[in-house]
């Protein structure tokens, strides 16, 4: 969809030229980091948060997991239609209205007295970073152009790779200083001067923009992805706590059947002309599919592990909030350390990858066999350093080669898809990776750590499989056809 911009930039519809670049267009990039920043810190400080949340509110171990899984559902859901709202509405004033909401539901956060008002909240927090965060990337391109549009785009890199750094960091230390006696509520708290400039200055910099066509939502395909993401994340969440009833494994079951009514629905919707969230098409190229498998394996074993290795760090080792989250500064060096690299090695397309995958599988394995009750910060760096790297050369140039083999036409909706399943594989991962951990009981939490990161380094190792079946090279989506 073309849009247009209705300030005194240049930027103007699709049959004129630009004149000159908009005028605030620094400033207004500057903004949609701060959101981006904003989003991203408060998907992490849970994992660093949760014990301590836990202990304040009640609830049982299953309450530590649904912090990050209920907000990243509410992402996915969001995610499928945040985009295509900004397209619809405006993506300024969408932008605003998610910035608004997740300052909102920050507060409620902040001032949750039980498990279910803060998971509810966090509900509200996903659902309105999901109307925020795609926006930001449309302006990007209406914004800038050329070598500008590649420096913004190339600024993302370090800043996102310094909120995954100090965002543990930040959280530990403000649960940590119970600054004014409000202990894990600051980490929500923040949010709100941060949030309340971030609305300030978007008003003032960001482009106004409006929609150039016609679009509409696709609203039950929305609800029926979202439901079957539900369906099995749910139970492998809370059957544990249960006794793994008989319906917890009817839900998975009927989770294959809702994705495959969704599927169905988008086939059928594009036949009769309408605008469906997936292009069915997407479905019949190996290359996609084989790229939403490797995703969704390897964004699982991602986020599990992360989850696990700060409950083992703090339930296990009796780390403070603050300790845990400077111990995981070298798992998120070394990823910025492996991003950079992929820069260099890119022409060499699954095969670095692949390198990533066995990398960071032998950092895992190297890891699993230092953890005990006398293991310190130090002794495990060097092997976090090793799974940050792999992990950046997997991350790095994933999402170009499952794109590699999309066409032109189709570039849209399968960076969409593969955003929402980078989530989806996030909220499996920290689902059925704690209920692991916490299966193997917390009486002895080095055992059970240890057993959970091998199935870490089983489903890295199955990532490296499945890659196999990616494009071997990476072809730009531009030059595709």
């Amino acid at each position: 969809m073309t849009m247009t911009l209705d300030a005194p930039s240049g930027v103007t519809t699709e049959n004129t030229l630009v004149a000159k670049p908009y005028r605030w267009r620094w400033p207004a990039l500057f903004v949609i980091l701060t959101g981006s920043v904003m989003e991203l810190l408060d998907m992490t400080v849970t994992s660093i948060a949760g014990p301590v949340m836990r202990a304040s509110l009640g609830g049982g171990t299953a309450m530590i997991q649904w912090l990050g899984v209920a907000y990243t559902l509410a992402m996915v859901s969001g995610l499928l239609t945040g985009g295509r709202l900004g397209d619809i509405f405006g993506r300024k004033r969408m932008f605003l209205i998610g910035a608004i909401g997740f300052v909102a539901g920050s507060l409620l956060c902040a001032v949750a007295v039980s498990p279910e008002m803060i998971i509810s909240a966090r509900v509200v927090q996903g659902l309105f970073g999901a109307a925020m965060v795609p926006q930001g990337l449309g302006m990007m391109k209406e914004m800038f152009a050329g070598k500008e549009l590649q420096s913004a785009f190339g600024m993302f890199g370090p800043v996102m790779g310094l909120a995954a750094v100090g965002g543990p960091i930040l959280a530990g230390w403000l649960v940590d200083a119970d600054l004014f006696g409000t202990g894990w509520r600051m980490i929500f708290l923040i949010n709100l001067p941060i949030g309340a400039l971030a609305v300030l200055a978007a008003v003032k910099f960001l482009p106004e923009s409006r929609p150039g066509g016609s679009l509409t939502l696709d609203i039950p395909g929305a609800l029926l992805a979202t439901t079957g993401a539900l369906l099995i994340v749910f139970p492998l969440v809370q059957g544990r706590e249960y006794g793994w009833p008989l319906w917890t494994f009817a839900m998975m079951a009927a989770s294959v059947v809702v994705f495959g009514v969704f599927a169905w629905f988008e086939k059928r919707k594009s036949r009769r002309g309408g605008d469906p969230l997936v292009e069915p098409g997407l479905f019949r190229k190996r290359s996609f599919l084989a790229g939403m498998a490797t995703g969704t394996i390897y964004f699982a074993a991602f986020s599990g592990f992360g989850l696990v290795f700060t409950l083992y760090l703090q339930l296990g080792l009796g780390f403070s909030p603050l300790k845990a989250g400077l111990t995981g500064v070298p798992m998120s060096l070394g990823m910025i350390v492996g991003m950079g690299l992929v820069q260099v090695v890119r022409k060499h397309g699954r095969k670095v990858l692949h390198t990533g995958a066995l990398i960071m599988a032998a950092g895992v394995v190297a890891l699993l066999s230092l953890l005990g009750p006398e293991t310190g910060p130090w002794l495990i760096a060097p092997a976090l350093l090793v799974v940050g790297i792999g992990s950046g050369l997997i991350m790095g140039p994933y999402f170009e080669i499952a794109l590699s083999g999309v066409e032109p036409a189709e570039a849209g909706s399968a960076s969409g898809a593969l955003t929402s399943l980078q989530q989806v594989g996030g909220a499996l991962g920290m689902a059925l990776l704690g209920t692991v951990f916490f299966d193997a009981g917390t009486a002895d939490p080095t055992g059970a750590a240890q057993r959970t990161f091998w199935v870490v380094a089983v489903m890295v190792m199955l990532t490296f499989a499945v890659g196999f079946l990616l494009p071997k090279r990476i072809r730009d989506v531009e030059s595709a056809g």
